[in-house]
């Protein structure tokens, strides 16, 4: 957290001029900060006099951990349409709490969301606090993580799970920030201590060559974000639980950033985490040009096409065909991998689909042990002949 020191302040204003949040001003010679500040530490750069200093932050949990209780959700809407993401947080919060005798929330923040309720219930949520307002209409960092920061101070949750989006990667290290506590990143793994019921966060590190598992022993809330198509959801249409309105005002630090025009990006054709078929090469392949046999297999399938780390890296194919813990985690009914060795880092991200034919030389290969069907052959003369008989030849 930032400290001001007045009386080594000369009111200079440069600390005012980089402040990217309009967090400081003058009140005659003295500087005052308010509520934007992030502790961001521009200012502390900034300041040549020693006026200003960067401080350790204590966490409000630090002292009582036991008034922290309750699994939250940060539910992300678009449009009002509650995103996947959201769906699959609720099944594993609901796994979570179930651990720690406790209940699920969801928090939504958005204009004219209030329909967003009952599918949230469907999905685990015991409670849904709902934010509705016009000024919430669209996502921008500062409200956002203002009424989020409010609402955990108010009903100390002792778990909070984001979304890993650009959404969620934006908010929750803001919210974080306020709340003086700790945020893993990207999880692909959560579970509850048997010792002490602390989160168990795992997540890869080292470029995905091994996985981490990290507690926050000393702070509530324990935060993390959570990667899209990890978890999975659970839908039951019965559900139902208790409705919070949540009655915010706009501040003026919230406007400091306006949203003028939204322009939608073009979506990726791309589109792996909801896919029912994906089939998948590898360097087993041999060359670029032979993943034109993958592209054939996966248009007879009406499937898509995925692929391992290696030929990304080898330039190959795009970066949005990357299936594994550096790239996307799928789920689909059935996944073909052709030429994939099945390095632990792809089969994370594979792992848990319905149905996993490996077709690949070498009997010895890990992906072998992880398929349910094998194909122990040369990919570059199965696959034509797989194609063949799809097609009735």
């Amino acid at each position: 957290m930032i400290k001001l020191i007045p009386e080594n302040c000369v009111a200079c204003k440069k600390c005012i001029k980089v402040c990217p949040f309009g967090a400081i001003r003058l009140e005659g010679k003295t500087p005052v900060l308010n509520e934007q500040c992030t502790g961001c530490g521009a200012c502390v750069d900034a300041c040549r006099f020693d006026a200003i200093a960067l401080t350790a932050k204590k966490s409000p949990g630090m002292k009582n951990l036991a008034a922290y209780q309750g699994v939250w959700v940060i539910a992300e809407q678009r449009g009002g349409t509650i995103q996947q993401v959201t769906l699959e947080l609720l099944g594993k919060a609901q796994e979570l709490a179930q651990q720690r005798s406790t209940k699920v929330a969801a928090v939504v923040l958005g204009n004219g969301i209030t329909k967003c309720s009952p599918l949230l219930f469907q999905h685990g949520a015991d409670r849904v606090f709902i934010a509705d307002s016009p000024f919430l209409i669209h996502y921008r960092t500062l409200p956002y993580a203002r009424i989020i920061a409010e609402l955990i101070v108010t009903h100390k949750p002792e778990i909070v799970l984001f979304g890993a989006t650009t959404m969620g990667r934006d908010l929750a290290p803001r919210v974080a920030n306020k709340l003086g506590t700790g945020l893993t990143a990207d999880c692909t793994g959560l579970a509850i201590s048997a010792d002490d019921g602390a989160l168990l966060q795992t997540r890869p590190a080292f470029g995905g060559n091994i996985m981490a598992t990290i507690a926050c022993a000393g702070h509530r809330p324990q935060m993390t974000t959570v990667r899209p198509g990890v978890m999975q959801s659970v839908c039951i249409p019965e559900r139902t639980g208790e409705f919070v309105h949540v009655e915010m005002k706009e501040k003026p630090g919230d406007s400091l950033v306006e949203i003028l025009k939204t322009l939608k990006k073009q979506r990726s054709t791309v589109e792996l985490e909801k896919a029912q078929i994906i089939v998948s090469g590898g360097r087993g392949l041999g060359a670029s040009e032979n993943f034109k046999l993958i592209t054939k297999l996966a248009k007879t399938l009406d499937a898509e096409i995925g692929a391992s780390r290696a030929v990304v890296d080898l330039g190959w194919i795009n970066r949005d065909h990357q299936v594994g813990q550096t790239g996307k985690t799928v789920r689909p009914r059935l996944y073909i991998a052709c030429g994939i060795s099945g390095a632990v880092q792809h089969l994370a991200g594979m792992q848990s689909s319905d149905i996993i034919v490996a077709i690949n030389r070498d009997p010895q290969a890990p992906i072998i042990s992880a398929a349910h069907f094998s194909l122990i052959a040369d990919l570059n003369r199965i696959v034509p002949e797989i194609i063949n008989q799809l097609q009735g030849k």
